[in-house]
């Protein structure tokens, strides 16, 4: 490997690293909000849905920087938008929702190209598997961190908060000077997962054409299944590490310990994220796999739910493994039950523009259920309620036709058996 693919690569890390402190950071100070910043304890419900609608409505963005800029530049103004945002939402209360906004559409903005940068310099699978792995590591820093940070800061939350442009920033440098690679000119329904990033090649079509492929893709069953169940999981995934640390403390845990459980929900998905699509590989393992994952939700929050001591961070564990496993089956989905490339980058576009916007709901629905009937117990049943109609889109997602778009627009002609198990 060359010394500027070496240097291109720790960028792409580094940028993969930034794309969860946003989240997770806030995530593990939930409970100090009003306090420590002096925000109104009725938005703090709607800062946890933030992202989520962020991610939801931004999707465009990064390919409209990348075909003024090139991805590298792009993904660099991201960065920097980034660490604006994370330092001028703790600046004041009034600044906490926007600034969140604005941190979840330059994190879209920047995961959006990652695929393409990886393609354009040639990177292997490993590339991907890196940056893979990174999301899941930055997640777990921003939660493990807020504690220690705010300790190193005198008990200033503000600071234990913005600290964390620093890293936005080197991510910015490290781009502009080795990681500015000008490629060609991205159409919105590249691949867009903020998170684990799944290369394909990018369809330069015309406006008229994508408008009749979508209507194409809307009429099919499948994809509906395909982005419903990403959707529903990243859901959990929202609702869970929005309101996960709330309720440790609320069973006597510490605010410091409740962070640290978060951190390993992150840590330990790590694996189950990269073996995920693996495994979805094999048509005989994915048929019980993407229906089974729904299940094995439901039962890990419900031993969260009911566990107590030593074996919490068990349950938290094995959630987390549960979690990420959804998230890796969520991305090959998309891939596995694509007819070809150009399927599967309109069925990428519909399933993360619209899951997300589905997700946002997870983390209020949590706190409304909390708020109505003042228990945990009433947010983690619904929850795995949600569980289990992941495993329904599951089972549908690969039981039904094969996602197909052809050059038309509209739904080609099947030559392959919609069946994943033969």
């Amino acid at each position: 490997m060359s010394s500027k693919s070496i240097w291109v690569l720790m960028a792409l890390i580094l940028v993969s690293i930034n794309l969860r402190p946003a989240i997770t950071t806030v995530a593990g100070a939930v409970g100090q909000l009003e306090k420590g910043l002096g925000m109104d304890a009725q938005l703090i419900p709607l800062l946890t849905a933030l992202p989520a609608l962020a991610f939801g409505v931004s999707a465009p963005c990064g390919p409209w920087l990348a075909r003024r800029l090139g991805a590298g530049r792009a993904v660099a103004v991201a960065m920097l938008m980034l660490a604006a945002a994370l330092t001028a939402r703790v600046l004041a209360p009034v600044l906490m929702l926007p600034g969140t906004l604005l941190a979840g559409v330059a994190i879209m903005a920047a995961s959006v190209l990652l695929p393409q940068i990886i393609k354009a310099n040639q990177g292997t699978g490993w590339w991907t598997g890196l940056c893979s792995m990174s999301f899941g590591l930055g997640a777990a820093l921003g939660a493990g961190l807020i504690q220690p940070l705010q300790h190193l800061w005198g008990g200033s939350l503000t600071w234990a908060l913005a600290v964390w442009a620093i890293p936005a920033l080197l991510a910015a440098v490290l781009f502009l000077g080795h990681g500015g690679v000008r490629t060609a000119p991205v159409d919105s329904t590249v691949f867009s997962p903020a998170s684990n990033s799944v290369p394909t090649e990018v369809m330069t079509t015309g406006a008229p054409a994508r408008s009749s492929a979508y209507r194409g893709l809307r009429q099919q069953a499948t994809a509906w299944a395909v982005m419903a169940f990403f959707g529903l999981q990243a859901m959990l995934y929202f609702a869970v590490t929005s309101w996960l640390a709330v309720f440790l403390v609320s069973k006597g845990m510490t605010a410091g310990d409740a962070a640290g459980l978060l951190a390993w929900f992150s840590v330990a998905g790590l694996p189950a994220s990269l073996m995920a699509p693996v495994l979805a590989s094999r048509p005989a393992v994915l048929k019980v796999m993407a229906p089974g994952v729904g299940v094995l939700i439901a039962a890990a929050l419900f031993c969260v739910l009911t566990v107590g001591g030593e074996l919490q961070f068990l349950m938290v564990g094995v959630l987390g493994v549960v979690q990420s496993a959804a998230f890796g089956l969520g991305i090959a989905l998309v891939v596995v039950r694509s007819a070809g490339p150009q399927a599967a980058g309109r069925l990428s576009a519909m399933s993360q523009g619209l899951g997300f916007a589905l997700a946002s709901l997870g983390p209020l629905g949590a706190a409304l259920l909390h708020d109505l009937t003042g228990s945990w117990d009433a947010t983690f049943w619904g929850l795995a309620g949600i569980s289990l109609l992941l495993a329904l889109a599951g089972y549908f997602a690969v039981t039904g036709k094969i996602v197909s778009v052809g050059d038309s627009g509209v739904p080609a002609r099947e030559t392959q058996s919609a069946d994943v198990g033969r």
